[in-house]
């Protein structure tokens, strides 16, 4: 049986979850941070609204024989960010003494490819295990415990209620942050990720005598008042939250161990940091235990909120391979008080696509995983190839929005971009602004009325329209034809395309390419498999 909330439960979480979050962050000079404004959020870099348009690396390519692979792809794709682990085994080979070498020749490299980074700092926890942690750590089990389960079997996953381990990930991830400090400057690195998918698998959680006895003591004052529960509602786990009790039991403390590990960090170096999250089925949870526990999966949100404070986003990682179970994680992770940032994704033109759903929802960043072809596995595919094929409709998407990245990143903030992505079964979408209603149209004949579009062969077209002004638009996309109707449905006028210029944006502002008339627009604004840009004034008649 299907595992929920208890109703009044269910309303305390979303309502701590829906709160307003707390007043925009004030100024902070040059470094990343974040800035929220009636519900929606905007990643400020260099000063302005930056979109991350990234990639992530393979799990095992963060060395220096794999990373030129790494940056072929990322060159292919257009990506602006590459993602990287820092792996705690490789960065603290003895106690206390820390090998910050390949994070600076990271470093180095992004710079000289003109991309940005997000550190992964895989430490206690990467998918659930502990396979990261440093061989002199490995060697002293009995000090860093792993979780025992309900039957009493070994699980193989950290615990979180042993503060030995936590000490040393704090120690060692402050250094990495104080050296980044120190070693950049001019913040090549914008956001750090602390832990990876944090939890447990093949139990929900940590059934050991320690582990026991702080599951039978009350909940924690600031967990209540952080839900809105009264005081009196106080008692042990089981009491407070019935059959809910062990997984939020193990989500609160995982969460509080990732956050003490991100505050530690902050103290040294205050970027922006967050937790990603291994995803239960968005429309059809099954039961605690079927999905890793302990992580910030969507019924927990409010829980790791709490918790750790000092992370400033719980990030989605997105596997889900159709489109509803895709657009309802976006929905869950697009909060008030929540930037939406994919951090992992997909690596198929299906995924590719995704990214506008993204933006529609007003993601400040997105990433597929393994784009140098999983992380080594294979060599660095030669051009031409069918491999490096695999980055083409990554390299398309990015190819349309990275130019006007900054434009799109600030468009959004501001509540005046909406994006569309392809359905397989939906082949007319629209985008609704205050006087007009944007239609998209997917498999429309180049010329004439698109009354019957069949859609492409595959469900990849994508396009997204902001409004610069009462009747300017600003038009980009592929595979399908965007064209405008009054929004008024009970209006005669018709519309007509008064000027449409294809265009650049450089420098802040618009560089005009060519004026598209005639075969150009009279059917509508046919957007083809090239990327490319428009400026579209319209007046009725």
């Amino acid at each position: 049986m299907r595992t929920r909330l208890r109703p009044c439960l269910a309303l305390v979480l979303a309502s701590a979850l829906l709160a307003p979050p707390a007043a925009t962050r004030a100024s902070e000079g040059d470094l990343p941070h974040f800035v929220h404004k009636d519900g929606r959020h905007a990643f400020i870099v260099d000063g302005a609204p930056f979109l991350m348009l990234g990639g992530q690396s393979g799990n095992s390519s963060a060395w220096p024989s794999e990373l030129p692979g790494v940056w072929s792809a990322v060159e292919r794709m257009h990506a602006n960010t590459l993602e990287v682990p820092v792996y705690w085994e490789q960065f603290e080979p003895a106690p206390g003494r820390y090998d910050p070498s390949i994070v600076d020749l990271m470093i180095g490299q992004a710079r000289e490819h003109h991309v940005r980074l997000v550190l992964l700092w895989f430490g206690t926890w990467k998918n659930g295990s502990s396979h990261y942690i440093p061989l002199w750590m490995k060697a002293k089990q009995e000090l860093y415990p792993k979780i025992i389960g309900k039957s009493g079997q070994s699980v193989d996953s950290p615990s979180p209620h042993f503060p030995a381990s936590l000490e040393l990930d704090k120690s060692a991830f402050r250094a990495l942050m104080a050296h980044l400090k120190a070693a950049d400057p001019v913040h090549t690195v914008i956001m750090v990720q602390v832990e990876n998918e944090s939890g447990a698998w093949d139990t929900i959680r940590d059934y050991s005598p320690t582990a026991q006895a702080i599951f039978e003591e009350p909940v924690p004052a600031e967990l209540l008042g952080a839900l809105g529960l009264s005081a009196k509602s106080g008692g042990n786990w089981t009491a407070v939250f019935g059959k809910d009790a062990d997984e939020f039991f193990h989500a609160w403390f995982v969460a509080r161990y990732v956050g003490q590990v991100a505050a530690a960090g902050k103290e040294a170096y205050p970027l922006p940091m967050y937790a990603n999250a291994a995803l239960r089925d968005p429309i059809s949870p099954g039961p605690a235990g079927t999905y890793e526990s302990g992580g910030p999966t969507d019924n927990v949100l409010a829980i790791w909120k709490a918790a750790a404070p000092a992370l400033d986003v719980l990030s989605p990682d997105i596997y889900q391979d159709d489109s509803a179970r895709y657009r309802r994680v976006l929905e869950l992770y697009a909060r008030p008080d929540n930037p939406l940032f994919v951090p992992e994704t997909g690596f198929s033109p299906w995924y590719a696509h995704m990214l506008f759903a993204a933006l529609d929802k007003g993601a400040v960043g997105w990433a597929p995983f393994g784009i140098d072809l999983v992380g080594g596995a294979y060599p660095v595919p030669a051009a031409g190839s069918r491999e490096e094929d695999r980055l083409a409709p990554l390299a398309l998407n990015y190819g349309i929005v990275g130019p006007i990245m900054r434009e799109v990143a600030r468009l959004e903030f501001e509540g005046r971009l909406h994006a569309v992505a392809e359905e397989a079964d939906a082949h007319t979408q629209s985008m609704d602004f205050r006087s007009w209603t944007a239609v998209v149209t997917y498999g429309a004949p180049r010329f004439g009325a698109a009354n019957e579009p069949k859609g492409n062969p595959e469900p990849t077209g994508v396009a997204l329209v902001a409004s610069l002004g009462p009747d300017e638009f600003l038009v980009a996309g592929h595979s399908c034809r965007v064209d405008f109707k009054p929004a008024d449905p009970a209006s005669k006028a018709k519309r007509e395309f008064l000027h449409v210029e294809e265009v650049a944006f450089e420098d802040g502002g618009y560089k005009l390419i060519r004026i598209w008339n005639g075969d150009q627009t009279d059917w509508g604004l046919n957007l083809r498999a090239a990327p490319v840009v428009l400026r579209v004034r319209l007046r009725t008649f």
